[in-house]
């Protein structure tokens, strides 16, 4: 939680892929639409084997870049040209036209584009964290506390363990293509009381339970029935409270 949530997974690239004939074209247009006056740059335009659905352009030596993920690869072209328009608007810092966020956001909300994208951060991404037992709170006993408190001791427990760096931002995640919990190792402290450290937990074993909900083109991460579950903490006000001084 961030004070509240973020995930990641790293990226592996091997070597790109030819892109579908058009695609150098859809970008051109793109930019033609973006920056009519400008003269149209050399644009190339590659396929790559990253563990997201992550997409990648530059302008270097006067010629525009671009790196597209492979899971949308079989994405039609009105998709790819979409996408064009979004990383031009970018790269000049230009308001992305709505109709092409739209298209482009409505591809990836589909069920079986987002199935995939999962299956590839799970195949691909390393999911690099600390193990469970820190310092000064062993993880697996907070998640035990607190799965026998608030879940009857039913949920199956996930991967945990505490984050490689520190951070004042985000106090913990989960990830659900790697089944993980991670807390950020800055609240390893004998000077982090442990009823904040157990909300925490708490948070991120509701995101368990409560999956990210995808409303149209939205995502929903903390969803009427999550907020509503999250206030029957005991000492819900007190421990948000403690989070807010960590540091």
């Amino acid at each position: 939680m961030k004070p509240e949530v973020a995930s990641s997974a790293t990226s592996t690239t091997n070597v790109p892929k030819d892109p579908p004939a058009n695609a150098v074209e859809l970008f051109r247009r793109a930019f033609q639409g973006i920056r009519p006056r400008s003269a149209v740059p050399s644009i190339e335009v590659r396929f790559s084997r990253f563990a997201n659905a992550n997409c990648f352009i530059q302008l270097k030596h006067g010629a525009v870049e671009v790196r597209i993920s492979d899971v949308l690869e079989s994405a039609p072209g009105e998709v790819i040209e979409s996408l064009a328009y979004i990383l031009i608007s970018k790269l000049y810092r230009r308001p992305v036209p709505k109709e092409h966020a739209l298209r482009y956001r409505r591809h990836l909300a589909k069920k079986s584009v987002s199935a995939n994208i999962a299956d590839v951060r799970q195949q691909r991404g390393r999911k690099e964290i600390a193990a469970p037992r820190g310092g000064h709170y062993d993880l697996i006993e907070i998640f035990e506390e607190v799965n026998f408190r608030y879940f009857h001791g039913l949920m199956a427990r996930p991967n945990l363990g505490w984050s490689l760096r520190t951070s004042r931002q985000t106090l913990g995640h989960y990830d659900a293509s790697h089944h993980t919990i991670v807390i950020n190792r800055v609240l390893d402290s004998h000077s982090v009381p442990r009823l904040a450290v157990q909300f925490v937990m708490y948070h991120e074993m509701l995101h368990v339970r409560h999956p990210t909900e995808l409303r149209g083109t939205r995502r929903c991460v903390h969803t009427r029935t999550f907020q509503k579950a999250e206030q029957l903490f005991e000492g819900f006000a007190e421990a948000k409270q403690m989070l807010r001084q960590v540091g």
